[in-house]
């Protein structure tokens, strides 16, 4: 194993978008097996401690981790949340059988960081069940084991995350792998609200259908949106009437991929960047970054696109989308229900009660959506401008004389 590290010191806390700023730490590693490489990004840091998934793709590189650290320190901030910003990634085929091998050889050489600083979940590609059967490997029990650590009672913590991350919700869902799709599905009907849509009139296309945009679309079907477009890696699949979104999920394999053999005739088969321009209200791209290039952006039709995969549209394209007045709402404010919940969780702010989560969620996001909309619709401001102006404001903690000093962090 080998690993090369680069620490930097960015700009003060008034620089309004951490895009400006440079990360405090970036990690590369190399795995001794099969010469795969891994990345840490640690963005920012608070009280010591960063907050950010781990993903494993073929093709992950160092300038994906860092953009994606540098919007989870960008969600921690808008939820005003007493963690920083850091992102973990393996570029590696997630279907290659030794994929879990690398997996834990990388959490192994992590493990510096994880027992203390960096607390890591699901992300593309690396499901939450397997990062925790790997962590019980490490004997690290669970993947938020930097913050449980800290609490004043860790096997009780332990358990309240446990039995959160397990609580069934409608649907034969858990509520751990279906909150962040319940944040984008309040991120669009907030979108609705501003817009004065009324959600049954409004259409829906969802390119993904993993953990997140699997999740929105069935509870954006639950609230009565028409989704008349999915799409995952074998292609769109489309009804104008509306698809049968339980119907359809329950049709996916282990990789998120739809079973094309029991989809009924009345659901047409498209390519997979069909989706991109099929004629919704909403377009929610939620399976890959960088899913609206430049080479696609003219592509698009809808009239919002709310970003619930990280990095979901490049800066050049969402500048043309901005021109032609369809507006853009950020990832780190979209999707970032998740990590918002699961620290809620950690420090003791929700329970198990998926309801109780849910109703602070719902409130949260459309509050947020809200502010974002009325001053595009008012001022003609760019969502992600706004979004931007909420991290100024709330992200109190800033980079700490010592990015890596264990301050006070309260977790009961």
């Amino acid at each position: 194993m080998t690993t090369t590290m680069e620490r930097g010191f960015g700009a003060g806390p008034d620089d309004r978008e951490a895009g400006n700023r440079e990360p405090l730490l970036r990690m590369t590693w190399t795995d001794p097996v099969t010469g795969a490489h891994g990345y840490l990004v640690v963005h920012t840091s608070v009280s010591g401690m960063s907050t950010g998934g781990t993903r494993m793709r073929a093709g992950c590189t160092m300038s994906e981790v860092e953009d994606l650290a540098r919007g989870m320190a960008a969600k921690t901030a808008v939820f005003d949340l007493p963690v920083g910003g850091a992102k973990g990634g393996i570029d590696f085929d997630p279907k290659d059988p030794r994929a879990v091998g690398v997996l834990e050889r990388f959490c192994q050489a992590m493990r510096p960081w994880l027992d203390t600083h960096w607390v890591t979940a699901e992300d593309l590609g690396v499901p939450q069940h397997l990062l925790d059967e790997v962590f019980g490997r490490l004997g690290l029990q669970q993947s938020y084991h930097a913050a449980i650590g800290r609490s004043a009672d860790p096997e009780r913590t332990l358990r309240r995350v446990h039995d959160a991350l397990n609580a069934p919700v409608p649907g034969g869902f858990l509520l751990g792998d279906v909150v962040g799709g319940y944040g984008v599905a309040q991120a669009c009907i907030g979108t609705m609200h501003a817009q004065g849509w009324v959600p049954s009139e409004t259409t829906v296309a969802i390119q993904g259908v993993g953990t997140m945009g699997g999740g929105a679309a069935w509870y954006l079907h639950e609230a009565g949106v028409r989704v008349i477009a999915v799409a995952d890696a074998l292609g769109t699949l489309y009804c104008a009437d509306g698809v049968d979104v339980p119907a359809l999920l329950a049709l996916r394999d282990g990789y998120g991929e739809i079973d094309r053999s029991r989809v009924p005739p009345s659901v047409q088969q498209w390519p997979v960047g069909a989706v991109i321009g099929v004629a919704a209200d909403i377009f929610v791209p939620a399976a890959i970054s960088y899913a609206i290039t430049t080479d696609n952006v003219d592509q698009v039709v809808a009239k919002v696109v709310i970003e619930a995969a990280n990095a979901a549209t490049t800066p050049e394209a969402e500048a043309v989308l901005t021109g032609r007045g369809i507006p853009v709402v950020p990832d780190f404010v979209a999707n970032s229900g998740a990590v918002a919940w699961a620290w809620w969780v950690l420090l003791g702010h929700v329970g198990v009660d998926p309801d109780d989560s849910f109703l602070r969620l719902r409130t949260e996001m459309l509050a947020k959506v809200a502010i974002l909309l009325e001053r595009w619709v008012l001022y003609g401001a760019a969502p992600r401008r706004t979004a931007w102006e909420l991290v100024a404001a709330h992200h109190s903690a800033s980079v700490p004389a010592d990015p890596l000093a264990v301050q006070v962090l309260t977790i009961p």
